[in-house]
């Protein structure tokens, strides 16, 4: 199948079929007299693969391991889960910074008067004072 036919099949966009080739985490795939990229169902296994993995905010770098960790029938199941796991902390960090950051600018919001005045304790805040 061609590359569009590829990006319907898989969930994945042309565009990032392309990059995910151009990076690497892709093979290269096989071309037509015409140059046009001509994909196989493991093809599409793997942008699936990729997709699903991105859409739970996997790193590039993760996904290259997760996939190398795939593709090899002799690895350990403990290996996937550590990545896994290493994962879900990354993800709880960053829900306590951005739940951090909201309750900062709840604060500054409620200190604001919301009025026609030009003080506002929010560009205060942001400006250092």
């Amino acid at each position: 199948m061609n590359i569009g036919e590829a990006a319907k099949a898989s969930g994945v966009s042309a565009k990032n079929i392309r990059y995910y080739e151009s990076i690497g985490l892709i093979p290269e795939v096989s071309r037509t007299s015409a140059g046009y990229r001509v994909y196989e169902e493991a093809d599409i296994h793997t942008l699936r693969f990729i997709r699903r993995a991105r859409g739970l905010g996997f790193s590039v770098k993760e996904v290259t391991q997760l996939l190398t960790l795939w593709q090899d029938r002799d690895r350990a199941s403990a290996d996937v889960k550590a990545l896994a796991l290493a994962h879900v902390e990354e993800l709880r960090a960053k829900i306590d910074e951005l739940e951090g950051m909201a309750n900062t600018l709840l604060h500054l919001a409620g200190s604001c008067q919301g009025n026609n005045r030009p003080n506002c304790p929010i560009l205060d805040d942001l400006a250092g004072r």
